[in-house]
């Protein structure tokens, strides 16, 4: 039996098992390969590395309410027995989690940036299973450091909040978009599902003030969501590399209860679905994060099964899963 990777328990990837050898039948769980990161070997065929970030100090300094340091390996349970939908040569491996000790934030997501930038030279997408959404910035620095410093980034984040406030006193997960935006001018920031009443007139402004893109929840109908796609594209396509960004804030709670600060007029499952498959698909896109699970708060383990799908989503799309029907 393989080692387990850090912080991943024997008991995370298990499920219901219908055929031990026919592939047509396999599960996550019969997939998934725990390699240590030290171990990794460069990957020659298209893979996915999963890596969770046990952390939610940066939603204790926002005042948020606290449980999202322990989905990651909640949302790899409910991975565990989704169908496995793509061919031999596609591959998808687990790296374990980085966690967040006591309160050192910042150096956690920095352990997790070396990560992510470990993960990337090994010719593998990570997909980052947070944690608070200070998950992003640790991301962040793993892409940067994968990309280097003169390339120009796109930042998509599917979120009800700017996460724009000051940094000035500390960090927390409402602050990581500033201080990419301040610090790094090759950098800019487009953001899906807005709440108008979720945001201070101040962090509107601080966004016009940084030439933040975004869109109104209340504006994404299922009838403008072919020219959020071309608007999505566009900004795509004006950067050298894209990162994708999910926080499941964004869901209407009656989809999403389990998360720290609920949308009662969020965005359905199957909008933050088509946003997904149209980012992940994307060529330049580097990799994805999810954030704000939080199992303590969860309804029958709603929230974190609705997360599991749409990091499947994710995978999907960034190992062809979608190249040849994206229309569902």
């Amino acid at each position: 039996m393989k080692k387990l990777p850090a912080n991943v328990s024997a008991d995370v990837w298990t499920g219901r098992t219908d055929h031990t050898q026919r592939r047509s039948s396999f599960r996550y769980h019969q997939i998934v390969e725990n390699i240590e990161l030290e171990q990794l070997t460069k990957y020659h065929a298209p893979t996915c590395a999963i890596v969770g970030f046990e952390c939610e100090e940066g939603v204790r300094r926002n005042q948020g309410r606290l449980g999202a340091a322990k989905a990651p390996n909640a949302i790899r349970q409910a991975l565990a027995s989704l169908p496995w939908k793509l061919a031999e040569q596609q591959q998808l491996i687990d790296v374990g989690n980085v966690s967040c000790l006591d309160d050192a934030l910042e150096k956690a997501q920095e352990e997790l940036g070396q990560a992510v930038a470990t993960l990337f030279s090994k010719s593998v997408t990570p997909i980052i299973l947070g944690g608070g959404h200070e998950t992003l910035y640790g991301h962040y620095i793993g892409v940067r450091a994968h990309i280097g410093k003169d390339a120009t980034l796109g930042i998509i984040n599917i979120d009800a909040h700017f996460d724009l406030r000051s940094y000035e006193t500390q960090p927390s997960s409402g602050t990581m978009f500033r201080q990419i935006l301040e610090q790094d001018h090759n950098s800019h920031y487009f953001v899906l599902g807005i709440q108008r009443f979720g945001n201070t007139q101040e962090l509107f402004d601080k966004a016009d003030e940084l030439g933040v893109r975004y869109v109104y929840e209340e504006d994404m109908s299922d009838a403008r969501m072919s020219e959020i796609a071309s608007e999505l594209n566009e900004f795509i396509e004006r950067h050298d590399y894209v990162m994708l960004t999910l926080c499941t804030d964004v869901l209407n709670a009656a989809f999403a209860p389990g998360v720290s600060a609920p949308s009662p007029f969020g965005l359905s499952p199957a909008t933050v679905r088509s946003l997904i498959r149209t980012v992940a698909a994307h060529k330049k896109t580097l990799s994805f994060d999810i954030c704000e699970v939080n199992p303590v708060l969860d309804e029958n383990g709603r929230t974190v099964k609705l997360g599991a799908y749409l990091t499947n989503e994710a995978i999907m799309g960034f190992l062809g899963g979608y190249s040849d029907d994206t229309s569902t």
